[in-house]
């Protein structure tokens, strides 16, 4: 069997017809059929079984694709990195971040890289999502480097504090506490919140702010994204701690600043411990380090 059977193979089992798949691979259906046929030969199996007028894998069929798509997983991360070795000027960054810096922060930060290194060949894969997926995403190496928040008891992860945060209490704009310019979080007590969900690297961050007013927020709904939650309150669903994101100023609702406790949100720049890096990565670590204490 050969790389390209290989390649025929996954996108078969994952499209399940053949002529939509032959045509995402710029080949013919027959040549198509004529590689899948001759690699379950070689297996001495049959791979795939008619279902109407697609095809789906047999179980047989289902246990080779584990170990096909492990190995083409494993054979582009070396051929990700032997042509690393070779450019110290060219690549690819896979780039994640939370929902909050996908507007302004990461299209800023990246703009400036590329600008200052505009004579070099850099493509991002840019990635988004809440910490939990976008942690664990590294730790699969589907990421070079991570835009997230700090989550404890990961020993074999960097974070390097590069941005402040600012948190704000958003309220519908006919709300009582609207027109207040700021609130103390204790008084925020007495409203319905739409709130993060536990998974949010935010969760942890808000919980402890309510646990230093001494009480526990009223969450009516609960939520993963921002801009979805900066809705739900412009329709009157509760009020909200959350950052303060550009879209709040197109909504109809009021920004009040945090009187009382005190706090610091950072943002994070995380990455493996002792994982190779190609010069390009690294380069752009270096970028966002120089960049450091920005405020969101």
């Amino acid at each position: 069997m050969n790389l390209n059977q290989l390649h025929y193979f996954v996108t078969l089992a994952h499209i399940e017809h053949y002529t939509r798949a032959a045509e995402m691979l710029s080949i013919t259906q027959p040549s198509l059929s004529h590689a899948i046929s001759m690699l379950e030969q070689e297996l001495e199996t049959n791979l795939f079984e008619k279902r109407g007028r697609n095809v789906v894998l047999t179980k047989y069929g289902k246990v080779f694709l584990e170990y096909v798509e492990e190995a083409l997983k494993i054979l582009d991360s070396g051929v990700k990195k032997t042509r690393a070795l070779t450019s110290d000027t060219g690549g690819v960054i896979d780039l994640a971040y939370i929902f909050t810096l996908g507007s302004v922060f990461v299209p800023q930060l990246v703009g400036g890289f590329l600008k200052e290194h505009e004579d070099w060949d850099v493509n991002f894969r840019f990635s988004v999502g809440n910490t939990t997926e976008i942690i664990q995403g590294l730790k699969e190496e589907k990421y070079d480097i991570a835009l997230c928040s700090r989550k404890e008891k990961e020993s074999g992860i960097d974070f390097v504090p590069i941005a402040k945060e600012k948190l704000v209490v958003v309220v519908p704009r006919d709300h009582e506490l609207a027109g207040r310019g700021s609130v103390d979080l204790k008084e925020t007590l007495l409203y319905p919140q739409v709130y993060f969900t536990k998974n949010s690297g935010l969760r942890p961050v808000i919980d402890q702010l309510f646990e230093q007013t001494g009480g526990t927020p009223k969450i009516a709904y609960e939520i993963l994204e921002d801009a979805s939650m900066a809705g739900l309150v412009a329709e009157n669903f509760g009020i909200a701690v959350m950052p303060e994101i550009p879209i709040l100023k197109n909504l109809n609702v009021d920004v009040l600043d945090i009187e009382n406790p005190p706090y610091e949100r950072y943002i994070y720049m995380a990455k493996l411990k002792e994982k190779y890096l190609a010069p390009v990565v690294k380069e752009f670590i270096e970028y966002v380090k120089e960049s450091n204490g920005k405020a969101l």
